[in-house]
């Protein structure tokens, strides 16, 4: 189990060391992002422990967004026809998909760099959407370390400044 409290904290002094190994980390915020569908009853579990606990965890802040229906059904890969209903129950078939968290992420990290709100960022992403932004800050003179967990989001780790290996400290950030 996470202990959700020491991730900030940890990631702060892992970033201040690649940044200058004689720096003393400041914990400034963590800001947590993610999606629920209020359709599903995991999900509501979700949304209850974001607003419920993490948000109240110090310095955390949480932005939840609801996921909204596909506009579009899937579609036969051979002939292409939609497919609206499930032939057995009668289900609707569209999915739903995440809608504005990638751009909630993008606004904050540059509104919060604009008000001089910090000077090392840690990206926990694997997401190669994130590039764009990791480059506009760090040519501003932002440092954004990846919040990795290698292999994957290797390009994200390419583009920012540095790199944090999270499977390396999660012991650290473990319950027992």
């Amino acid at each position: 189990m996470t202990d959700w409290s020491a991730i900030g904290t940890l990631l702060s002094s892992e970033a201040a060391k690649l940044v200058d190994p004689n720096a003393k980390a400041s914990f400034e915020a963590m800001h947590v992002y993610g999606s629920f569908d209020p359709a599903k009853s995991n999900d509501a579990k979700l949304k209850n422990w974001f607003t419920n606990k993490l948000d109240k965890m110090p310095g955390v802040h949480v932005a939840l967004l609801e996921r909204q229906k596909k506009k579009g059904y899937p579609k036969c890969p051979d002939c292409q026809e939609e497919a609206k209903k499930c032939n057995k129950c009668g289900h609707d078939l569209r999915g739903t998909e995440e809608k504005g968290v990638d751009t909630r992420i993008v606004t904050d990290m540059i509104s919060l760099a604009w008000s001089n709100s910090y000077d090392v960022a840690v990206l926990v992403s694997a997401d190669r959407d994130f590039v764009p932004v990791a480059e506009f800050l760090q040519a501003k003179g932002i440092k954004v370390m990846h919040g990795a967990f290698p292999p994957i989001g290797s390009h994200l780790s390419q583009k920012c400044w540095g790199s944090i290996k999270i499977p390396d400290f999660m012991k650290q950030f473990q319950r027992n």
